[in-house]
């Protein structure tokens, strides 16, 4: 019965992707007529759903919701970026989300068995440290990019899924304690409070701390699923002890923020139009003019913008397709981490993954549509999927596949006894 129910739920889901981009590519060849690069858009962005289609149909995994709602954003990603201020396939753009497509797949293939995911971990802090590295000794003056020449790099992007591999953990690790001078703790989670630690440090040294609330969440995420494998009771005087350093934290954090973070903190746009409230005035006012329907595919001029196809991108779709549009499109990529609801996790280290994941989906979608509607300071992250960057479509990727070994795990055969302490 379960054969036939996936057999069958694969066409149906493919059946609404081709929907989907069909009517946008439609508006799209009313916009700009019947000419070659709106024809070259249509045969790649259908091109991909038919090929990607047929190789998930041929591999049979149980896990098609992640894929097809990754195919459907894919696509109506690169169409937004084809389309925005006139129609140029964006080739660059579809490239990586090929790219990230294949990168959920390898992903999926590599933590689908927790086992041997948690047996991996000493890999993952390594890879944690040597992306670390890269950051302080080949990006180059307090930078976060590395210049290749053919392409520029980014890696703390790929610090994120690495990071959310080294906070997912499972009862096992937990109950694997350790004693010094008398103090007992588990090493695991020491390792996360160091290697948070760490980040923040980097994030202050690359004067890019944007990105610091998505690892917090991530860790956070991380350090309350620990407590909740064990069924702890956390004691009211821990609470309020918890809470008080969290207080503290924020504190210390707003009085300690560099000075371009205090500009931005206490800037008021639309008292400085043209200078540090230059992008957001211009974000606001693209979004009231673009109205529930919008001017029409490339019909928008925050295009002329800086970040347009990056920081402020849910500014830029709701100008030209519209605010319908564009929380449609923002509801759509939070269905990923909402779609591992269909099918609960089997493992404890895969909630962790899957809590991970829809950490930084989360949080990144907040801050960059916040951020542009000055509803919080202008931080600079990018909506996953949407946002133009090779580095950040790689690395959701990555992340999406870790959503996919989530649903559709390859438990190992263990002893009873390791099974009941394992899963």
């Amino acid at each position: 019965m379960a054969e036939n129910t996936r057999s069958l739920s694969h066409p149906l889901l493919l059946l609404l992707i081709l929907i989907a981009h069909f009517a946008m590519l439609l508006l799209v060849f009313l916009s700009f007529g019947i000419q070659f690069e709106a024809l070259k858009l249509a045969f790649f962005v259908l091109g991909a759903d038919f090929i990607g289609s047929i190789v998930l149909q041929i591999v049979h995994r149980e896990a098609c919701t992640v894929d097809s709602v990754l195919l459907l954003v894919i696509g109506m990603s690169t169409i937004y970026q084809s389309c925005f201020g006139g129609l140029e396939f964006a080739s660059r753009h579809y490239i990586f989300a090929i790219g990230a497509f294949l990168m959920c797949q390898f992903s999926y293939l590599l933590v689908r068995n927790p086992y041997r995911a948690e047996r991996l971990k000493p890999l993952w802090y390594l890879l944690f440290f040597a992306l670390v590295a890269a950051i302080f000794f080949l990006t180059g003056s307090r930078g976060i990019w590395i210049d290749l020449g053919f392409i520029t790099l980014q890696p703390s992007e790929f610090v994120k899924p690495v990071f959310v591999l080294i906070c997912a953990s499972s009862i096992r690790t937990q109950l694997h304690k350790a004693s010094v001078l008398g103090l007992h703790f588990v090493p695991d989670n020491l390792m996360l409070l160091f290697c948070t630690a760490v980040i923040a440090g980097l994030q202050w040294w690359c004067r890019d701390l944007g990105s610091l609330p998505t690892f917090v969440a991530v860790a956070g995420c991380g350090l309350l699923l620990r407590f909740r494998y064990l069924r702890e009771k956390m004691s009211v005087r821990l609470i309020i002890f918890l809470g008080v350093c969290a207080c503290v934290l924020v504190v210390a954090a707003w009085k300690l923020a560099p000075a371009y973070v205090q500009e931005r903190l206490h800037t008021d746009i639309w008292a400085d139009m043209s200078g540090n409230g230059y992008q957001q005035v211009k974000a606001l006012t693209a979004i009231a003019e673009g109205g529930w329907f919008g001017k029409g595919a490339g019909n928008g001029s925050l295009i002329h913008v800086a970040a347009s196809r990056t920081d402020i991108v849910f500014s830029t779709i709701c100008e030209e397709w519209g605010l319908f549009t564009g929380l449609m499109t923002v509801i759509l990529v939070l269905f990923l981490p909402a779609s591992i609801l269909t099918v609960p996790p089997r493992s404890y280290y895969h909630s962790g993954l899957a809590l991970g994941v829809a950490a930084v989906f989360m949080v990144q979608m907040t801050l960059n549509i916040f951020g542009s509607c000055n509803l919080i300071p202008f931080t600079g992250v990018t909506i996953p999927f949407i946002s133009q960057g090779g580095s950040s479509m790689l690395s959701c990727g990555i992340l999406a596949g870790f959503l996919k070994a989530a649903q559709a795990p390859v438990l190992s055969q263990k002893k009873a006894t390791t099974k009941s302490v394992s899963s």
